[in-house]
């Protein structure tokens, strides 16, 4: 990557002991395409582990959120949540896996005075799951059983279905592929892009080479442009370098952890088994302005 993009996005300040990074960075000469406007924060991990969770509040103040992150994710999640008056006008989930479920899972069993007006997703059956990925089969039940201790349902999301909420527009472009099982669960990740009057930006969730090479091939392949790309399972592992040339990306959202962001598996940078220094080589070759990396910390993108 280069290195002078990638310190413009996330900022460096000294402060003591060493350089600490913040990421507040807006998305500057982007078409007018929405009557609404949004802001976005990308939540940073608050454990280990990888995991994806945004929340975005339009500019009429509802609460819209992706995801939500690990179990141990709930608590910061929770109270980012209360401060923005804890009420949330929709909340999208792109998959069952716990490291993007299981947030809303503890806050669904504890809500504490949080309130969702409706929740979207497309949810793969549960013996699919067993099927297929059975290892994860817990996490999905485990959601199933909150959902229904909390009286919520799950509107699910069909191709083509547009929300709009406070001119804020919610696209639809893939859902679950019980055909593709290969990857299973991944690449049953909702695909959404989301559109005000300033940007666009192109949630993948957790896709894989198949999902997204069913997206190239299908009705909404020249729709996926977008000003911002959330890289498809944490930056590595997800969708192709084709793909992400079809959507060019001027800004990258990298839901990713230092030890991914730098393949380090306790050796050094490019000493583990992930590809996501391959994926930041594609991005390299592409007009990437900036950067928004999780593990830096917040990032609000106005």
């Amino acid at each position: 990557m280069n290195r002078r993009k990638f310190m413009k996005c996330i900022g460096v300040t000294g402060l003591g002991m060493g350089l600490v990074p913040c990421c507040l960075c807006g998305a500057e000469n982007s078409v007018a395409k929405a009557g609404g406007k949004f802001v976005l924060w990308q939540l940073p991990s608050q454990t280990p582990s990888q995991m994806n969770s945004y929340v975005l509040q339009s500019d009429k103040g509802k609460v819209i959120v992706i995801d939500g992150g690990t179990a141990g994710d709930a608590g910061y999640l929770k109270g980012f949540l209360a401060a923005l008056g804890n009420r949330v006008e929709a909340w999208f989930v792109s998959h069952p896996h716990s490291d993007h479920v299981d947030a809303i899972t503890m806050l669904l069993n504890n809500p504490g005075g949080l309130t969702i007006n409706k929740m979207y997703g497309s949810i793969p059956e549960v013996k699919w799951i067993e099927q297929y990925e059975k290892d994860e089969l817990p996490t999905t039940l485990n959601f199933n059983k909150a959902l229904e201790k909390s009286a919520y349902q799950i509107i699910e999301h069909t191709i083509g279905q547009v929300i709009e909420i406070d001119g804020v527009r919610f696209e639809i472009m893939g859902i679950k592929n019980p055909e593709i099982t290969a990857n299973p669960i991944n690449n049953s990740s909702v695909v959404m892009k989301v559109t005000d009057s300033k940007k666009t930006v192109l949630f993948t969730g957790d896709l894989g080479v198949e999902g997204g090479e069913k997206l190239l091939k299908g009705p909404y392949s020249g729709k996926l442009r977008s000003d911002y790309v959330q890289m498809a399972h944490h930056g590595q592992n997800g969708v192709n370098e084709k793909f992400y040339q079809a959507v060019k990306p001027r800004y990258c959202l990298w839901p990713t952890p230092l030890w991914l962001w730098d393949n380090d598996n306790g050796g050094g940078k490019g000493s583990g088994p992930w590809a996501t220094l391959n994926v930041r080589a594609w991005m390299d070759k592409m007009d990437i302005q900036k950067h928004y990396v999780s593990c830096f910390g917040l990032c609000k993108i106005e």
